[in-house]
This record gives C-alpha cells, structure tokens and sequence, in this order.
C-alpha cells in the first residue's frame, strides 16, 4: 500500500494510552472517496465497508503488543495507516529497603538503599524519584523497549551526617506517559525508610566563662546518638558527679573539666567559674553618702 503519510486517512485520536484491561476507542475517517475501509486488528477488527467513519473500539484491552491498522481501498491502490498504542500498567508494590545492612548507621559511612519496582509497565516510561522527606534528591530513568510489565530496581548512595538521624527516605515509581495519557501521571510511593544515625558528642565551644550567681549552673549536655554519659573533673569537687549540669551556688570559684562520651567517641568542654566579686549594697552606698554630707558640713 501507499505510505501512511500520504494515505487519505484521519485518525482520531492520532495515538492511544490505555491502562491494561481497559476500554478504547478510536475514529478513521477517509478524505477522498473509496471502495471499502476497514480496521485489520487481533482484538476489535472491523470489516470492510463503504462507511464514511469507521471506529476500532475494544471494551477490554489486554493485548501488550497490540498494533491497530486502519486501511482504505481507492483508486485502485490501498493504504495503511498503524495506530500507535501504549498500554501500561501501575506497579504491584513499591519498596525500599537497605542494601546488606541493619540497624543504626554511623556517621559518614556510606550506605546504599534500594527500590524495588514490581511488575510495570511500559518500563521505557518509568521514572523513579528519590526522597529525603520532601526533598527530591535522585532520579533513575529507564532506556528498556519490552511492552510486557517488568520488575525494576533503583539505588542510591548516602553517606548520612548527624543532620540525618531521624531523616525519611523514600522512592517514588512515577509513568510519564505523555499528553495522551493520564494526568496527572500515575505515581506509586514506597513506605518510608527511617534513618538513625550514630553520632559522637560535639560541644559548639571548647571553653566557657560563667559569673557565679545563684540562678547560674554550668550545664554540659549536648547532643549524641546513643545517649552520651558525662563525668566532671576538678580539684574542688570531693565526688564523682554523673550528672550533666552542676549548679554553680554549690560551687567554689575555678576551673571544672566535663567529659560527654557515647559508643562514638567523647568530648571535652572546659568551665571556668568566677565570682561576682564585691559589689556596693544599699546600706553601703547610704552610710557613705552621710559621711560625705557630714564631712561637707563640718568643713
């Protein structure tokens, strides 16, 4: 037959996407006058007839490599012309998990996670999305022409920091299947992947100055995965103290050493305590300023 780019025949639509098991229907509809037309298909075909419209429709679609061919017979030649047909499919499940590792992980160390993509369709269209929280951080594409539905996986490397303990990974199957199909495109997520990370304890400063007051206490908490443990040194304290804040109204003026330590390290933070020093009372500054008045007087 003629080529279809100069076959006298009009699709409608020029292209199908069809979700698998789904309905279709499409129009051809010829530009000149014929002697027959007719849809040469395995599933839906129409016979031939002098019909000026002509429609393939199909109320369960379920063939992957379907290819639809509406043909005209006219002036003593005939032409085809193939209607293009995406069939596609959503995933079965979506899961995320992590590559040959359990647990807590440890801070920079790398790790690789792992997507899995069961059962979709056409894979050629596939995306997935990676995410930390709601920020997209990866994406995989697919270069695969197979129609059939496929199992897919995707990877992605992390080397977490402290920043990350308690951060939500998770992977997202997303088919771009173009303007003729759905929109907005179908999207499977996975479940969330939490992450724990193990952190040594890390003091902002390594010294700090405090003025003894009564409100005042030197506190050495800080942030650690596992939990840290403190201890305190100095030459003014008679007892082990565990606790990771020291009230300073209990304290003679000096220096006191903390040290925070988990299963990743420690930290040390130096206090220096100071007292207030002498400082002018009210009665003080009133006795003084009636001696001056008196002095004043007398002289």
């Amino acid at each position: 037959g003629s080529h279809a780019d100069e076959c006298p025949l009009q699709l409608n639509p020029q292209r199908v996407v069809v979700k698998y098991g789904g309905s279709v229907s499409v129009d051809c509809s010829p530009s000149v006058p014929h002697k027959g037309m007719g849809w040469v298909s395995s599933e839906g075909p129409v016979p031939m007839t002098r019909d000026s419209l002509i429609t393939w429709r199909v109320s369960e679609l379920r063939e992957w490599g379907i290819v639809p061919s509406c043909f005209i017979n006219y002036n003593k030649t005939q032409c085809i012309v193939d209607l293009p047909v995406t069939i596609y499919k959503t995933p079965d499940s979506v899961s995320i998990s992590t590559v040959n590792h359990n647990g807590p992980m440890m801070e920079r160390n790398q790790y690789e996670l792992q997507c899995d993509v069961l059962n979709v369709a056409p894979v050629q269209y596939l995306t997935v999305n990676w995410y930390k929280g709601q920020t997209l951080v990866d994406q995989t594409n697919f270069t695969d022409t197979i129609k059939t539905p496929v199992s897919k996986t995707s990877k992605l490397l992390i080397r977490p920091d402290r920043a990350d303990d308690g951060a939500q990974y998770w992977c997202e199957a997303k088919l771009e299947l173009g303007e003729e199909g759905p929109q907005p495109p179908p999207t499977a997520p996975s479940e969330t992947l939490n992450v724990e990370v193990y952190y040594k304890p890390k003091h902002s400063s390594s010294t700090e100055t405090i003025i003894k007051t009564k409100e005042v206490s030197l506190n050495c908490t800080v942030k650690a995965n596992p939990a840290p443990t403190y201890s305190w040194q100095s030459e003014h304290l008679r007892e082990t103290i565990s606790s990771s804040v020291l009230l300073t109204s209990t304290l003679s003026s000096g220096t006191y050493n903390c040290t925070a330590t988990n299963s990743q390290g420690s930290d040390f933070k130096e206090f220096i305590l100071k007292s207030t020093g002498s400082r002018p009372t009210f009665w003080n500054v009133l006795i003084f300023s009636q001696l001056l008045v008196a002095s004043i007087i007398v002289t």
